[in-house]
């Protein structure tokens, strides 16, 4: 995932620190095998230069991802699509970037992206794990598999009989019980958001988007790697992150870039319909930052 990871633990039985490497190191793995878009021989690399009209029966967990991905997709009005590779790689982004000469990308070139992009291309039989490739469809799951890569380890360290640890993938972040002591696990929001401000990760996930993470900037001109579909091109509006609390990592991770996507009026009535506890960072014209909650997120945060 071109990321780290890391794990802090209360291991009262003394578990070997190499098997519990192990046991995330190798979930992981799993997920990179299955939904890596970096690596060609993965399972979603192959759907992606698979020929016109061939079906494909997903290993689970690409299923399990690809089906909640749709579901985000569905209920956010195409905010967050799992079918943007095109355009992802028009805008100099993932595997198959476009050169930084051909940034911006001209009309011709957008639309002819947008032309390919699009979940109402995807043909996802849930009931089989079938998926159809329609010629052209690239699929990009960045935006949701990371978390759910933490979530996998969270289940494979449950196995072991842990119960009380945090783990990290990435920046994204799950808390299972409380620290030694008991206390419950403490988090610091991304501060160039929030300077200082720390949230509880009682059996919680979080995860943050936002413009500090890989962007581009060329002719005067300054854009991030989140895309909104609806357009085709990067975001525009003030947002400079948003972070949100979850149950599970998966689900806090796509719906940090669902909101992003959307903006701060749309995004927090998105955000409040749903329950979905969010802290959004807007930046202000004299450069500072504003913070606008959530209903959920103030009564979660304060929890």
């Amino acid at each position: 995932m071109g990321t780290t990871w890391s794990l802090r633990v209360d291991n009262p039985r003394m578990l070997p620190l190499d098997a519990l490497r192990h046991t995330v190191q190798s979930s992981l793995d799993d997920v990179v095998a299955q939904m890596s878009h970096w690596d060609p021989d993965s399972a979603l690399g192959r759907f992606n230069r698979a020929p016109a009209g061939s079906t494909h029966t997903l290993p689970e967990a690409f299923d399990t991802v690809l089906a909640r991905a749709l579901h985000w997709a569905e209920a956010s009005g195409g905010a967050f699509d799992p079918a943007m590779g095109p355009l992802v790689a028009l805008w100099g982004f993932g595997p198959e970037a476009a050169a930084q000469s051909c940034l911006p990308p001209d009309a011709v070139a957008l639309a002819a992206a947008r032309a390919r992009c699009g979940r109402h291309r995807i043909v996802h039989n849930a009931a089989s794990r079938e998926l159809v490739q329609p010629g052209g469809l690239s699929l990009d799951l960045s935006g949701i598999a990371k978390g759910y890569g933490v979530d996998v380890g969270v289940a494979a360290l449950q196995r072991l009989g842990l119960t009380d640890f945090l783990l990290e993938v990435g920046g994204e972040l799950r808390g299972v019980g409380r620290r030694p002591g008991g206390l419950p696990w403490q988090v610091q929001v991304d501060p160039g958001a929030a300077p200082g401000l720390r949230i509880a990760l009682a059996d919680r996930a979080v995860a943050t988007s936002g413009e500090r993470w890989q962007v581009h900037e060329r002719a005067g001109r300054r854009w991030s790697h989140t895309l909104d579909q609806r357009t085709g091109e990067p975001v525009a509006h003030a947002l400079a992150s948003v972070t949100v609390l979850h149950e599970q990592c998966m689900d806090a991770d796509a719906l940090a870039t669902v909101l992003t996507v959307m903006g701060i009026e749309d995004g927090r009535a998105f955000a409040d319909r749903h329950g979905v506890a969010a802290l959004f960072a807007q930046r202000e014209s004299d450069g500072t930052l504003a913070l606008h909650p959530s209903a959920a997120w103030v009564a979660q945060a304060s929890a």
